[in-house]
């Protein structure tokens, strides 16, 4: 069974995103521990990319300053070997297509696992092409995360029944950031998912508050926050770990009300 499973083994999941390398790989090394310690029971590492496509201003920019500081995707290997050495919460990357691509898409797949990855996030990769890139990480005990929005449709339950590890459920249109509040229904996506599919489905996109985590954890079995962990990275530097680990606590509070 994938270690991703664990994440979703005691109640409603939560699952926290930052960037590596913003601002170093050093601090990125530390936070990750904060998250942990918060209580995120998954954790999505960004890999930093020149055009990320899916990203808001706050994630962008994050990927600037991660590339600024010289970010490579060997010397995010190297601190994810480390980090293994003092967590066992599973972890996925998440980045773009181009980034694997150019790695090479087996040599990639093979790397992160051996440093003890769980999973692979594309955004930019429809249903229709991951073959390019699910073969691989199959191939080395990593899972590839699919994509549904409310847009999906007729699309959701094909979707959901090849979904590995678990189902990562956009709450709403447009790309990735805090919103004040989330308007898309997410039930009825949530109803053909969990009919389609006993993998879990994590919602994610715009819910920054605990308030909003406990909404979208009602409908779904984990919820997903990124940029407004991110933005407290970008306040804070590398003075923020404390902050962030309180702000997980709190959305892992909300998420499981």
């Amino acid at each position: 069974m994938s270690n991703i499973y664990k994440a979703f083994e005691n109640g409603k999941a939560f699952i926290a995103f930052l960037t590596c390398g913003d601002p170093d790989l050093e601090a990125t090394e530390r936070f990750i521990g904060d998250i942990a310690d918060g209580g995120a029971d998954l954790i999505e590492l960004g890999i930093p990319f020149s055009d990320p496509t899916a990203e808001g201003p706050v994630i962008q920019e994050a990927n600037i300053r991660a590339l600024s500081a010289g970010t490579t995707t060997d010397r995010i290997f190297e601190m994810v070997r480390r980090v293994r050495k003092k967590t066992d919460v599973p972890m996925v990357f998440m980045t773009y297509a181009n980034a694997v691509f150019s790695y090479g898409t087996e040599r990639f797949a093979e790397t992160a696992a051996a440093a003890g990855m769980d999973g692979l996030i594309l955004p930019d990769v429809p249903y229709e092409e991951k073959e390019d890139f699910a073969p691989a990480c199959r191939k080395h005990g990593m899972d590839f995360i699919s994509f549904v929005a409310p847009t999906s449709e007729k699309r959701i339950s094909m979707i959901a029944k090849e979904a590995e590890g678990f189902l990562y459920c956009i709450s709403s249109l447009g790309v990735t950031g805090i919103r004040k509040e989330i308007h898309s229904d997410i039930s009825e996506m949530m109803d053909l998912v969990h009919s389609s599919t006993d993998i879990p489905a994590a919602v994610g996109f715009g819910i920054s508050t605990p308030d909003q985590a406990a909404e979208m954890a009602a409908r779904a079995d984990g919820v997903i926050v990124g940029s407004a962990i991110v933005k407290l990275i970008a306040q804070y530097g590398r003075d923020a770990g404390p902050y962030v680990r309180e702000y997980v606590k709190s959305m892992k509070e909300g998420a499981r009300r």
